[in-house]
């Protein structure tokens, strides 16, 4: 019987990986200017690739005949093995065991408060040197309309993971704090949950900032469950939420590594926290190598003692998010100042992210993607940084927490040399809500309607196909107070006066002010958002308002 368990599985599971078709040139809108430069670091080798790897290519429309030895079954017990077969072969890793280790790693490093003009390739008038980003950009494709699903922290991590507006969530506006209840709703679906059906070990390293237990307020002495381990994540070491938000401690899958006991006072800017518990092995300075150590560890790990088994590394960085702490090293580096420095540091750390893919030879078939979860914060001194001709926004109007471009316009740059051509750009616009159906298309699994409502796999454009229409019928974007806004080509539609967030107007101000509680603009040839045209423009407003009322009523944007 376990004789022809194993034949019925080779039977089902046969076959080998066949290429995708060859990528089709796509249309160049906005080359960037670093992809042209000449790549001064040398390339990272490829994966070596085993006889029987080089042999299964060859042989990828051919399936050969598989040979046993005669096993004599009657009836009724060939049924019984069958039907036990057919179950077990239908578990989750089991018939696509044999297939897993064509799926890609993914790993998915998102940037705390980064924005749009801190990357260097993407402002060339920028001052901070991101030499490592750049590289990224260089053998991969770099995103020019892309879009975090909120302009502040918590909305767009809950986005990530489960592919759905957080405003469809109970956090209508604003972020949790240290102590809040999880955010996830029990049983939804997440990338991680269902990349590890798919057979892929997977870690949450970094600034979680979705809440952990489940009660009115976490007990840091009791187990934090619900959390990370949850909601599919095999591994989790971070912190629970902004690095200036108390509690300050390590969590390791479901516990704190140390109690938060201790007291800190708050911390002025740059270095801003603010005052609260710690626990005694937390230093503030020591978080972003910590966490960069520990996700470069569970690749290392996982690359020994798991190969060929797909990974997905889902690393949240707490910076260059308040406390502004740039280590020693990183001091001076972009001579703009500890901003400037401290963005230094988080390339730094993409570059150890990197190296240690080429280290385990993990490069060709890994998809890794840099983003930042919203715009740069007003706490790293736009003034100060002006007087050096650095702006973070690069030529958008506001900064983080706003409905404008700033807030939510962000970097987002995607590497897989098995897949993806380098030194391209994709000017669809995307959203980091995409995530969920893109993993899911390339696992091969059809999303259910109660999971990923606001996700659109962002797949074709990383092959690089031509598109017959735009990825997306149309994006949301939310700000800082619940205010709404929706995009759709070259028309974007705020529904509120003012900025919504925290630049001028803000939203006590604009009222004072009776600005217009609707903003039209066309992006096409104003993108700095400065001049209103609803009123020159009823029926795109009537338009996009009741597309936006009908994404609220029926409870996704994703076509079923």
């Amino acid at each position: 019987m376990l004789e022809l368990l194993r034949v019925m599985k080779r039977r089902l599971t046969g076959g080998s990986y066949t290429p995708a078709a060859p990528f089709s040139d796509l249309e160049q809108f906005g080359v960037l200017q670093c992809l042209r430069k000449p790549d001064k670091i040398a390339p990272p080798k490829a994966d070596s690739i085993s006889a029987e790897g080089r042999k299964s290519l060859l042989t990828v429309k051919r399936i050969c005949p598989i040979h046993a030895e005669p096993v004599q079954y009657n009836r009724r017990e060939f049924l019984k093995v069958a039907g036990a077969g057919a179950a077990c072969l239908a578990l989750p890793g089991v018939v696509r065991g044999a297939a897993k280790r064509d799926l890609p790693n993914i790993v998915y490093i998102l940037a705390d408060d980064m924005g749009y003009g801190d990357v260097a390739c993407l402002n060339k008038d920028g001052k901070i040197p991101t030499p490592n980003m750049d590289r990224l950009a260089r053998e991969g494709m770099v995103f020019t309309d892309a879009h975090s699903g909120s302009a502040v922290c918590t909305p767009t991590r809950y986005g990530v993971l489960t592919g759905r507006y957080c405003w469809r969530s109970r956090l209508k506006r604003g972020v949790l704090n240290g102590s809040s209840p999880a955010l996830i709703e029990d049983g939804r679906m997440t990338v991680a949950s269902l990349l590890k059906e798919h057979g892929y070990k997977t870690a949450c390293v970094g600034k979680w900032h979705l809440g952990l237990g489940g009660g009115k307020k976490t007990d840091y002495s009791k187990p934090l469950r619900p959390g990370p381990n949850d909601v599919g994540f095999d591994y989790f070491f971070g912190i629970p939420a902004s690095l200036d938000m108390a509690p300050y401690c390590y969590v390791e899958n479901d516990r704190p590594t140390m109690e938060p006991t201790d007291t800190v006072k708050k911390s002025p800017s740059p270095a801003f926290w603010r005052g609260g518990r710690i626990a005694p092995d937390f230093k503030h300075i020591e978080v972003n190598p910590t966490l960069t150590r520990k996700a470069v560890e569970f690749i290392d790990k996982t690359a020994k003692q798991s190969p060929g088994s797909p990974f997905f590394v889902y690393f949240p960085l707490a910076a260059p998010h308040t406390p502004i702490v740039p280590n020693a090293e990183f001091i001076g580096k972009s001579g703009i100042g500890v901003y400037g420095d401290f963005v230094c540091e988080v390339d730094w750390t993409v570059g150890q992210v990197m190296r240690a893919l080429e280290r385990n030879n993990l490069v060709e078939n890994t998809l890794i993607i840099l983003t930042s979860d919203n715009g740069c914060s007003p706490q790293a001194d736009f003034a100060a940084l002006a007087k050096h001709g650095h702006y973070p926004s690069y030529r958008f109007r506001g900064y983080k927490a706003d409905i404008f471009e700033g807030g939510h316009r962000i970097p987002f740059i995607a590497r897989w040399p098995k897949k993806v051509k380098a030194q391209t750009t994709c000017d669809e616009t995307i959203c980091l809500t995409d995530l969920m159906a893109t993993a899911a298309e390339i696992a091969g699994r059809t999303l259910p309607g109660n999971a990923g409502e606001d996700s659109v796999s962002i797949l074709p454009a990383l092959l690089g196909k031509k598109l017959d229409k735009p990825l997306r019928e149309a994006t949301v974007h939310h700000s800082v107070n619940g205010s709404f806004a929706i995009r759709q080509g070259k028309w974007k539609l705020e529904l509120c006066p003012g900025s919504g967030g925290w630049s001028a107007p803000k939203p006590k101000d604009a009222k004072k002010q009776n600005l217009p509680a609707i903003q039209l603009y066309d992006l096409s040839i104003d993108i700095g958002e400065r001049k209103n045209v609803c009123k020159q423009h009823p029926q795109v407003v009537k338009r996009l308002t009741a597309l936006l009322e009908k994404y609220k009523q029926q409870g996704r944007s994703r076509n079923l």
